[in-house]
C-alpha cells in the first residue's frame, strides 16, 4: 500500500514538475514589419505609397506617348475625355501627373538613400572614433545645419547645369547633416556597450564593428531617417523646380507647378492644372509621415507600453 502511494505521489510530482507548454507570444513581439503594418496609420501610409509607386512604374501603359504633346484645346476643364482637364498648351494634366510621379518619386527615394548613407558614414565614424575625429566631423555637421537650407539650395542649383543629377547632388549636399546628427547620437549610446568593447578587444576592424555590431541595433533610427530624407527630397525638388531652378523641360510634379504658375493658372482660375500635383506631393509626404510615426511608436521604448496596451485591447 505504501509502495502504491509512493508511486502515485512520484507520478503526481513528475506531472506537476513538467514544464508548461510555451504560451503564445504576444503580438507586439512579432516581426518588426508585421508590428508596423498592424498599425492602421502605417497600413494607410503603405497603401497610399504603393498606389503611387505602381502608377509611376505603369506610366508607359497608363499614358503612352509624350505627356507634353498637345491633345486638345487649351485650358479645358475636367471631363470624360480628359479626367483632369488640360493645360494652357493643351497638354493632358493626368498624363503629366502620372509621368511626373516617376521623376519625383525616383529623385525623392534616391536623395533619401544617398543622404541617409552619408549621414550613416559620418555619424558612425564620429561616434566610434571620438576625440579629434568626432570634433572635426561635429563641426562640419553643425556648419551644414546652421547654413540656411533654401538659400544654399538656390545658390548651388543656380550655378550647376540643370538636370536630375544636379538636383540629387544639391539635395544630398544640403540634406545629410540632420541624419548624421541623429545617427551619431544613437551610435554614441551603443559605443560604450560591452559587446562593442569585446569586439574591439578581439581585434575586429572598425568598419566591421560599425556594420555588424552597431548598425543592426539602429535599424529603426535608420528607417525613420530614410523616410524623413525622402520627404525632404520630394518637397525640395518640387520647390526648386517651382522656382525654375531645375530642368523645366522635364516632366515632374515640380515642373507641373512651375508651368501652371508661369501660365497664370491661379489668376485664370484653372485650378486643375496645379491642384493635382500639389495634392500628390502632400499625399506622398502624408503617407511617409504615417509610416514614420508608426515605426517610432513600435520601436521607441517610451511608447512600448502604450503599444502593448493597444494590442491587448485588440
Amino acid at each position: 500500500m505504501s509502495v502504491q502511494n509512493s508511486g502515485s505521489s512520484m507520478l503526481t510530482t513528475a506531472a506537476t514538475s513538467q514544464p508548461a507548454a510555451p504560451a503564445k507570444a504576444p503580438r507586439y513581439r512579432d516581426h518588426l514589419a508585421l508590428r508596423i503594418l498592424r498599425d492602421k496609420r502605417a497600413l494607410t501610409g503603405v497603401i497610399i505609397l504603393v498606389i503611387f509607386v505602381v502608377v509611376a512604374l505603369a506610366a508607359p501603359l497608363l499614358e503612352p506617348g509624350d505627356p507634353r504633346a498637345s491633345v486638345a484645346t487649351g485650358s479645358e476643364s475636367p471631363s470624360f475625355a480628359h479626367l483632369l482637364g488640360t493645360t494652357t498648351k493643351g497638354e493632358d494634366v493626368l498624363a503629366l501627373l502620372i509621368w511626373g510621379a516617376r521623376s519625383s518619386l525616383g529623385i525623392g527615394f534616391t536623395v533619401g538613400a544617398l543622404a541617409t548613407l552619408v549621414g550613416l558614414l559620418i555619424g558612425l565614424t564620429s561616434a566610434y572614433f571620438g576625440r579629434v575625429i568626432d570634433d572635426i566631423l561635429s563641426v562640419v555637421t553643425n556648419i551644414f545645419l546652421l547654413i540656411p537650407g533654401l538659400p544654399l539650395l538656390i545658390i548651388l542649383a543656380a550655378f550647376l547645369p540643370p538636370g536630375p543629377g544636379t538636383i540629387v547632388i544639391v539635395l544630398v549636399i544640403t540634406g545629410w547633416a540632420g541624419s548624421a546628427r541623429v545617427v551619431r547620437a544613437q551610435a554614441l549610446s551603443l559605443r560604450g556597450k560591452d559587446y562593442i568593447d569585446a569586439a574591439v578587444v578581439t581585434g575586429e576592424r572598425p568598419l566591421t564593428i560599425m556594420i555588424r555590431e552597431m548598425l543592426p541595433n539602429m535599424a529603426s533610427i535608420v528607417m525613420s531617417t530614410f523616410l524623413a530624407c525622402v520627404i525632404f527630397g520630394i518637397g525640395a525638388q518640387a520647390g526648386l523646380e517651382f522656382l525654375g531652378l531645375g530642368d523645366v523641360s522635364a516632366v515632374s510634379w515640380g515642373t507641373n507647378l512651375f508651368w501652371a504658375s508661369n501660365e497664370g493658372s491661379l489668376i485664370r482660375g484653372t485650378w486643375w492644372t496645379f491642384v493635382p500635383s500639389g495634392a500628390a506631393i502632400a499625399l506622398i509626404a502624408f503617407s511617409l509621415a504615417l509610416i514614420n510615426y508608426a515605426i517610432d511608436e513600435v520601436t521607441n521604448p517610451r511608447l512600448a507600453g502604450r503599444t502593448k496596451r493597444k494590442d491587448r485591447r485588440r
